[in-house]
């Protein structure tokens, strides 16, 4: 789909600083995927109370080991 915008030239720079896009087209649909991966992210605070661990587990014991 052809779309015309607008786009602030400063922000345009600094997301070309860090990002391997190369044109602004390759820009457009990395900072879309990118938003899509954010958004479609779980909060964690959303899964509070909805996993329950195997009995007997030991998460202290477990630090232990990794030191």
């Amino acid at each position: 789909m052809r779309t015309n915008i607008v786009i602030d030239d400063d922000l345009l720079e600094e997301a070309f600083a860090v990002s391997r896009s190369r044109t602004k087209k390759e820009l457009v649909h990395e900072a879309l995927r990118e938003l899509i991966r954010l958004r479609r992210r779980k909060d964690l605070s959303e899964l509070a109370g909805s996993i329950e661990l195997h009995q007997g587990y030991d998460h202290k014991q477990l630090r232990k080991m990794r030191g």
